[in-house]
């Protein structure tokens, strides 16, 4: 295998795959980074069985071949370099010869046929929707998405897809996150499938905010999506997630209208004294008017007094204040729709101009 290349050339695919590489790993040759240089161009693949990213473009190639390397010392020695150095690429036996300039650098490599590679999408549905929209399904929900929980299916954002239809829903049972969008969808029946956070955070990682298409092929076990020369396969996770709709109140309840801004401050302020360990916050609703409470074990208060668009009859309900705050964090409008019923029930959150979005907080005893 031989090549030259520009240094930005091969540093932004390196940096693409590089989230794929685990830092410990189980086997030596997960560390690495697979090179395939043939007829058609350059691929480099990396994978921690979980995740796979291949990064593939056009590019002339003086003899074919393909090897496996340390992924990171490879992007640290490109990042090293100067801007625009043209390197030269060559494989001699089990050492892979990196050069540039005066700089020469010699890599232990381990055998490509070693390397291994995540299985093709089988059984699957493929659809298209633009980049920009992908990314919102995911940063609109994935925050809600449980962390190391033994009820492992709610470690994972759910993709729904159904006729005309794409939607995200996380939960970890303490709240709940939904975003949904239009997509051209030819399905009979909906279709559910879970992806594990790492799959979420790579994937999302490299999406950007552009009309550019993905294309997603999502299978029995894998979810695989294809854009900007990039293709990126995550595992599923195997288990069924809970029927959210029966979470979703049937009924919106009283409703609170509030600059979305102006209350994610006056909660972030209030959370300053709140209970460390329950980070709670009590709401006390009055015709158009909103009092936050806050106190500790150190005898410490915070009160905050909003004027809010309320209607309906006095109630005291507590909430984690943290789960508040992601959930202003996250919507899209400048005021906040909020429908409360009593201080057991869950509280129904959206954007006061988008039907996209919905959110939903549990209660907690104060």
């Amino acid at each position: 295998m031989r090549f030259s290349i520009q240094r930005e050339t091969l540093l932004k695919p390196l940096q693409q795959v590089i989230g794929a590489v685990e830092k410990r790993q189980t086997m030596p040759i997960l560390g690495n980074v697979l090179i395939r240089a043939d007829e058609g161009g350059l691929s480099l693949v990396a994978t921690d069985l979980e995740v796979e990213w291949l990064a593939h473009w056009e590019h002339p190639v003086e003899a074919p071949g393909q090897t496996t390397v340390s992924a990171r010392k490879l992007l640290d020695i490109c990042r090293a370099l100067p801007d625009e150095a043209n390197i030269q690429v060559r494989q001699e036996e089990d050492r892979l010869l990196v050069q540039s300039g005066r700089s020469r650098f010699q890599l232990s490599t381990l055998p490509a046929e070693d390397f291994p590679e995540l299985e093709g999408v089988k059984g699957g549905l493929t659809l298209e929707l633009p980049q920009r929209d992908l990314l919102e399904l995911m940063d609109r929900t994935s925050f809600a998405m449980a962390m190391q929980d033994v009820r492992y299916y709610l470690n994972g954002l759910m993709l729904e897809m159904e006729r005309g239809r794409v939607r995200c829903v996380a939960t970890d049972g303490h709240r709940l996150s939904l975003y949904e969008v239009e997509a051209a969808v030819e399905t009979e029946q909906p279709r559910q499938v879970i992806l594990p956070r790492k799959g979420v955070m790579e994937l999302s990682r490299l999406l950007e905010r552009v009309d550019d298409p993905v294309r997603l092929e999502v299978g029995s076990n894998h979810l695989r999506a294809h854009f900007s020369g990039v293709r990126f396969t995550s595992k599923l996770i195997d288990g069924r997630f809970p029927d959210y709709r029966r979470v979703i109140p049937q009924e919106e309840g009283q409703v609170m209208k509030v600059e979305r801004e102006v209350l994610r401050q006056a909660l972030s302020r209030t959370a300053i004294l709140s209970n460390e360990k329950y980070r709670g916050v009590r709401m006390e609703l009055t015709r158009d008017r909103l009092m936050l409470q806050a106190h500790n074990p150190e005898q410490e208060e915070a009160e905050e007094e909003l004027e809010v668009e309320y209607q309906g009859p006095d109630l005291e309900i507590g909430f984690n204040v943290s789960y508040l705050t992601d959930v202003m964090a996250h919507l899209g409008g400048d005021e906040v729709r909020m429908g409360l019923r009593d201080a057991g029930s869950s509280v129904l959150v959206r954007d006061s101009d988008s039907e996209r979005a919905l959110y939903v907080v549990m209660p907690i005893r104060l």
